[in-house]
């Protein structure tokens, strides 16, 4: 349903380290780069940062967050420890997260700019 997402990020060149580490745990590499933009994907840019110079902190009630699957729990960890590593914060470790219909597990981190990132995957019972 979706074909690509992207965030805004007050410095490109920063955001851009960050996700290089974070996203390469998930399999996505940094395919496109421009002067205000870098996308990332596996066959095609999938995630995208803009800058955007003016741009305040993301607040964290905002409640907005992006969800990225991942293939196993060892991939959610690394994504996690890849970005707290590369300047993120840690919002939620690594863990079973059991729900009424669905029991997954995922990690949640917060880029240097406030945007809250998810990794999450399904393990079988």
């Amino acid at each position: 349903m979706i074909d690509h997402i992207s965030v805004g990020v007050s410095d490109i060149e920063r955001a851009a380290r960050f996700y290089e580490a974070t996203l390469a745990a998930l399999g996505l590499t940094r395919l496109v780069t421009r002067p205000r933009t870098v996308g990332f994907g596996k066959a095609y840019p999938e995630f995208w940062i803009n800058l955007r110079e003016n741009m305040a902190r993301v607040p964290a009630e905002s409640g907005v967050h992006i969800c990225l699957r991942a293939k196993t729990m060892n991939e959610v960890d690394t994504f996690h420890a890849a970005a707290v590593t590369a300047g993120g914060a840690s919002d939620g470790a690594p863990g079973i997260r059991p729900h009424d219909r669905v029991r997954y597990y995922a990690a949640f981190v917060v880029d240097p700019d406030g945007n809250r990132i998810e990794a999450v995957t399904f393990p079988a019972e």
